[in-house]
């Protein structure tokens, strides 16, 4: 297989950066070889994460990091000379997403995933491309209104999430005691706090509005409380594959320059989406506006 000679302008210069300067990695440049072989990609997918990835109907994942997937998928077409590459898809839940990008079962996952640092341990990161905050979904009827309201309540949250983690300090900091109840996914931590079995469902703010709107009665519930941490949002790959990583920093990127990013996000944040066809009405974060001027895969702490 010649794929040397099917790789994007650039990618050459960087493999011979790493191989000359002797610190090629094991695992080098496998993802794009393995496409090439095989002529097809594994795209992981969320079953509720709204908007960035869920599912449409059986075997239809959407959403915003589904689109941006897509467009990382063009761009290896290109690289590797298949025309086309076949897309598989592969469900995850936030507790086996990163094994299964880690082992090679998933080559991308474009979700809700938070960039942080230890999980760049085990992953690696693209540019981010979304950032959130955990905060609590609740219902109105409830009266609470801040992480105060909280003690000796229980509430839920998706296992395998950075906020399992914050509520548990947030308990003891402020002696709430807190009863947590894990979630197998985020439409199962709606159920939840719908049924009554939690007084709050704690999770990214973005995620928890996807929630709501679609929602039987999305007027019944609110976001409240000051946000625990910022969550930088990225596309998760395998560590150590500087030629892989390009290609989805570089389509990353490229979407925020020309404008095709403002596109993509208008599409799923400012405008009608299933399974409702209502609008989150989510304009664009200050933080995410500035970013899109200069990308970085900077990683929460």
């Amino acid at each position: 297989m010649r794929l040397r000679a099917v790789l994007l302008p650039g990618l050459l210069s960087t493999l011979a950066g790493f191989v000359l300067g002797g610190v090629a990695p094991v695992g080098y440049a496998d993802t794009v070889k393995k496409i090439a072989d095989t002529g097809q990609i594994t795209l992981a997918y969320r079953e509720s994460s709204i908007p960035f990835s869920y599912l449409e109907g059986p075997g239809a994942p959407i959403g915003f990091g589904v689109d941006i997937a897509h467009k990382v998928v063009e761009a290896v077409q290109q690289a590797t000379g298949k025309k086309p590459v076949r897309v598989l898809y592969q469900a995850v839940t936030s507790q086996n997403r990163i094994p299964l990008v880690a082992n090679g079962t998933v080559d991308l996952e474009c979700g809700s995933t938070t960039n942080n640092v230890a999980r760049q341990k085990d992953v690696a990161f693209a540019v981010n491309y979304f950032y959130a905050g955990s905060r609590l979904l609740v219902k109105k009827s409830s009266k609470i209104k801040r992480h105060a309201d909280l003690a000796n309540k229980t509430i839920a949250t998706t296992t395998g999430t950075t906020t399992f983690g914050q509520l548990r300090k947030l308990s003891l900091e402020n002696k709430l005691n807190l009863t947590v109840i894990p979630a197998k996914d985020h439409a199962d931590g709606f159920l939840l706090l719908e049924s009554g079995r939690a007084q709050a469902f704690a999770m990214d703010d973005i995620l928890l509005a996807g929630l709501m709107v679609n929602a039987k009665n999305p007027n019944d519930y609110e976001i409240v409380g000051e946000a625990l941490q910022v969550e930088p949002y990225a596309c998760m790959l395998r560590k150590n594959d500087p030629v892989f990583k390009k290609i989805v920093n570089d389509t990353i990127a490229g979407l925020m320059k020309s404008g095709e990013f403002d596109k993509l996000y208008h599409k799923w944040f400012m405008s009608p989406i299933p399974p409702r066809g209502k609008s989150l009405n989510l304009p664009m974060s200050p933080l995410l506006r500035e970013s899109l001027q200069s990308p970085s895969d900077q990683p929460a702490s």
